[in-house]
């Protein structure tokens, strides 16, 4: 998932507090702020914090902190601002400001460093210290694209995320598709309140996945007897065409539909998705989890029926006796299983992206689901012989 920042290091205190309100609103995930304002902020709502290490801002105005008070400030992460380096200066060196960045990440804190880069040493030096920061945002002007490239290239394989600030909206967009991969984060340095909430958004979105769904054709239909299933209601509303991956094998997984479509006995549910049976696996992200293992809070992933993927959050689980359905289904050579609620309101959905119940499902319908080749070990994929019937 890609990061928002919110600069709120200019204004006043009303002009701040505006732009991180409406960033928060967007889903922002941090704002660097001055160290003096931490306190408030922490009243607005919960987002991650940052401030320079000698409390100050870019301009040099700000908290009249000393380093040390800096250090031990609230803040989630310390950010040194780098200087612009000359053409005397050496790019592998070691400043000042990267030595208190190490000496700070030795103690456990988050460091980042801001860097302007106005000249190729001062690219040549950030990917250095991109090296020990865990995150590096990246000031490039007008020279959005090449830096960016060489930074992303040269730290491919080092953990820290690269931020780059961003005015515009169009800023963003060309920043998140750099190399393919884009930046991991923007950093916002806008005061329009419309433009941050749209900034924010498109960020947000720029961080769905997709995934591959094939059709399957169903070969049995079966009812069962009684057995435990799980309701997962969501703190998102999905709409047609929306549910989640789950499964009896962690080799395929059907798109079990949401319950937003209208119906003449039961008001719709979009929120929820009639997951299935308890031991079922739920697909989130690159992992699988049991269906029995939820509960509020948890992270989910909701698809749809084109394999785009969004977040969603878990609100409440309930799990409920009820009567239950066996269907299993062939696609690329595969029998795939899931034991569902006998139900009308239990949808999967076929491969024109409409919903069918499971009570009207016959042998030789379609249903989308999801292969893959390894197995799970943990909720991860493993290379090994796993037969799973």
């Amino acid at each position: 998932m890609k990061n928002v920042w919110i600069n709120a290091t200019e204004g006043n205190w009303d002009q701040k507090r505006n732009k991180i309100t409406s960033a928060m609103e967007a889903g922002a995930d941090f704002v660097l702020a001055d160290a003096a304002d931490l306190s408030e902020i922490k009243k607005l709502g919960k987002i991650k914090t940052a401030c320079f290490f000698d409390g100050k801002n870019k301009s040099g105005s700000g908290a009249k902190t000393t380093a040390a008070a800096a250090a031990n400030a609230d803040a989630d992460v310390l950010v040194w601002d780098i200087p612009i380096l000359s053409e005397n200066d050496d790019e592998k060196g070691e400043t000042p400001e990267l030595k208190q960045m190490k000496e700070q990440k030795a103690t456990g804190r988050s460091v980042a460093a801001y860097v302007d880069i106005q000249n190729k040493k001062t690219e040549l030096f950030a990917a250095v210290v991109g090296k020990t920061a865990d995150y590096l945002i990246i000031s490039a002007g007008d020279w959005r694209i090449i830096p960016l490239e060489n930074l992303i290239a040269a730290l491919e394989k080092f953990d820290v995320e690269i931020i780059t600030d961003v005015k515009s909206l169009e800023e963003a967009q060309t920043s998140l598709q750099i190399l393919e991969k884009g930046v991991d984060g923007v950093m916002i340095e806008s005061d329009d309140m419309s433009e941050i909430k749209e900034i924010a958004n498109a960020v947000k979105m720029s961080g769905r996945t997709s995934e591959d769904l094939v059709p399957a054709k169903i070969v049995t239909v079966r009812q069962l007897s009684m057995g435990d299933r799980v309701c997962i209601d969501t703190c998102n509303l999905m709409t047609p065409g929306e549910g989640m991956l789950i499964g009896s094998q962690s080799a395929g997984l059907f798109l079990i539909h949401s319950e937003v479509d209208e119906s003449p006995y039961v008001a719709s549910r979009p929120f929820r998705v009639n997951a299935g049976a308890v031991y079922s696996y739920l697909k989130i992200n690159d992992i699988t989890r049991y269906l029995s293992e939820l509960k509020a809070g948890d992270d989910v992933t909701i698809i749809d029926a084109k394999g785009q993927t969004r977040p969603g959050i878990v609100g409440r689980v309930k799990i409920e006796s009820r009567p239950m359905m066996l269907l299993e289904a062939e696609a690329e050579g595969k029998v795939l299983k899931v034991i569902l609620q006998n139900a009308e309101t239990v949808k999967l959905v076929k491969p024109d992206g409409k919903s069918v119940s499971i009570t009207q499902i016959q042998v030789g319908d379609e249903v989308l689901v999801k292969i893959e080749e390894a197995g799970r070990h943990f909720g991860m994929k493993v290379t090994e012989k796993i037969i799973e019937n």
